[in-house]
């Protein structure tokens, strides 16, 4: 992790410039002149604040898995809104974009820098169990609103929803994921329990 403190422009910089360099370049493109160029700071600052590129890389991706997992916290404002199964299909799309499929190719090419990223998201509590149990929350708040059955089980739902989604951007190709596709995969889980009413709601 990072020596000492670092500067949150140079942070905030050269994790820009690995967004900018794999939408580009692909992971084959990181290293640590190109991101130091690609950022527009000294040689020495990327050095000067992670051990290495692989440590910056671990952070990088660690941010940017758990900004994206975050943006899944705007479900509960949902409930009660649209639909249940428009508001899935809406969150599950937003995770599994193509900031997510830059860093899914980055973690791909280096199976130890996935270990380690892993790692570091469970004992934040940031990974999937965080996200699992953001999902579960929305639906129980929708159970309490009545547009899913007292009975449906939240977690179990959440569960396998992610995983679902999870499998259907891998095998794509770690492509953005299709809107009509994740529909199905949502409405085939959630669908049959969601009230008559939430599904006619637009």
């Amino acid at each position: 992790m990072p020596r000492g403190q670092a500067l949150p422009d140079a942070r905030s910089a050269l994790f820009e410039a690995a967004d900018r360099i794999l939408a580009r370049d692909g992971p084959e493109g990181i290293a640590s002149r190109a991101l130091t160029d690609e950022a527009g700071v000294a040689k020495g600052v990327l050095h000067n604040h992670f051990h290495d590129v692989e440590d910056f890389l671990a952070a990088y991706a660690v941010d940017r898995i758990a900004a994206t997992f975050a943006r899944a916290g705007s479900l509960a404002p949902r409930a009660g809104k649209r639909t249940v199964v428009g508001n899935l299909t809406d969150a599950a799309c937003d995770l599994f974009g193509s900031g997510t499929l830059a860093v899914a190719d980055l973690l791909s090419s280096r199976p130890l820098l996935f270990a380690r990223v892993q790692q570091l998201l469970d004992r934040t509590g940031s990974g999937f169990d965080g996200l699992q149990r953001t999902f579960a929350a929305y639906l129980d708040a929708e159970k309490a609103l009545g547009r899913l059955p007292e009975d449906a089980d939240s977690p179990m739902l959440a569960f396998h929803l992610i995983a679902s989604v999870h499998h259907l951007f891998f095998v794509s190709g770690r492509q953005p994921l299709e809107r009509p596709q994740v529909r199905r995969i949502v409405t085939s889980l959630i669908g049959d329990a969601a009230t008559d009413r939430a599904r006619r709601e637009c």
